[in-house]
């Protein structure tokens, strides 16, 4: 039986083969929903969450204008700075399956400008 998850959760299951997040450069994963876009970094050795970031946060509430990219944008760059907080400096990028493109693309890009380090 086949969904139409199946290509992504395949793609993500090959990328989670190649790369892995450690103590000095954890794992900035991203994920997308058809609303909202969602950002964490995690310490793969030792299972935790370090940073978490989303359209979602408190941080960003009533900043939505409507527009999804912007709102990458913008968890983006709320990621970067709680990674600072928490003395990450460097991540490994983990698209989650998705196409490098648009909203993910968009996070990645205003978390290096915000100064992290991939």
């Amino acid at each position: 039986m086949s969904n139409k998850l199946d290509p992504r959760i395949k793609r993500k299951n090959r990328i989670r083969k190649k790369l892995s997040g450690t103590t000095e450069r954890p794992r900035l994963t991203v994920y997308k929903s058809l609303k909202h876009i969602y950002a964490q970094v995690v310490d793969d050795t030792t299972g935790r969450t370090l940073a978490y970031a989303s359209s979602l946060s408190k941080d960003l509430k009533g900043k939505d204008e409507g527009d999804k990219k912007a709102d990458a944008k913008r968890v983006g760059t709320l990621i970067a700075e709680k990674c600072k907080a928490a003395n990450v400096e460097a991540v490994v990028f983990d698209r989650n399956g998705f196409p490098y493109h648009g909203r993910i693309a968009a996070v990645a890009d205003a978390a290096r400008e915000a100064g992290l380090k991939f």
